[in-house]
């Protein structure tokens, strides 16, 4: 396991990788040996930009939503989010980690935010899951899929998709895939973080249910390059999964939902 583990406690490997420069070329270093084309980019909107100039065509940027709708942060108002996806800086929307701030996927200050998205026909990634890191104010139960169901009703073109894939509660992910099937949800944190036997039992069921076509696979590395080896290898060693339905996680269902053309490059 790297580090952080789940459940608690558990023995956790150092970090491979230490400082921004070295978790930049570890990230590069690891895409290339698994051969990974592009990656959805999300953080400070100026090291976003520090790293689509360093590699160029290696990421698709996207601009994290936190803290800005409790405290108005200047570079997230609405005006400026317009300007900065009209001027290509970014193309995606998200991680929408409000959850951190005990605020629900529904809640209606995040309501410009999914309208602007799916006016703008953006990639959209929101962060759902029932454990997250000792932050006081989050809150597992915002981690439910179906809290999303609004978002849906409200907003049928916006081009969402979830973290986690919703882990752990996979009913709730069953039901909001299988009614809104243009949604679609990443296998992310829990391809590392989380016990082999708890990955699979959600994985399969989720695979039972019939949604191997709207599921997508992420590292949510952080800090840690060394997870995008360790997330290919749990669902390269899933034996539930057929040869097709792996290709379909690591490549054809993204390749789908961005919109990517033969080439795997970037929308224009």
């Amino acid at each position: 396991m790297p580090v952080p583990c789940m459940a608690f406690p558990c023995i956790a490997r150092p970090a491979q990788y230490k400082g921004k420069e070295a978790v930049f070329r570890g990230t590069l270093a690891e895409m290339d040996r698994h051969n990974i084309v592009l990656g959805f980019l999300s953080g400070a909107p100026a090291d976003v930009d520090l790293w689509v100039k360093a590699a160029p065509g290696r990421f698709l940027p996207a601009t994290g939503i936190f803290e800005e709708v409790l405290s108005g942060n200047a570079l997230r108002n609405l005006q400026d989010l317009r300007r900065e996806y009209s001027s290509r800086r970014f193309k995606g929307m998200g991680e929408i980690g409000t959850q951190y701030r005990s605020i629900a996927p529904n809640d209606q200050r995040l309501e410009p935010y999914f309208a602007l998205a799916e006016e703008l026909d953006l990639p959209t990634l929101i962060h759902t899951l029932g454990v997250g890191a000792p932050v006081p104010t989050f809150r597992s139960a915002l981690g439910r899929p179906l809290l999303l169901e609004d978002v849906i009703v409200r907003h049928p073109r916006l081009r969402l998709y979830f973290e986690n894939a919703g882990y752990p509660f996979t009913e709730d992910a069953i039901a909001l895939m299988t009614q809104y099937p243009q949604v679609h949800a990443d296998l992310s944190t829990i391809t590392w973080l989380i016990p082999k036997t708890a990955f699979d039992r959600h994985v399969r069921g989720l695979m039972e249910a019939g949604l191997g076509r709207q599921l997508m696979f992420g590292s949510d590395q952080m800090e840690w390059p060394e997870t995008i080896g360790f997330g290919i290898e749990r669902i390269e060693s899933a034996a539930y999964l057929t040869a097709e339905q792996k290709r379909d996680i690591f490549y054809n269902n993204a390749a789908r939902f961005l919109k990517l053309d033969a080439n795997a490059k970037l929308p224009q």
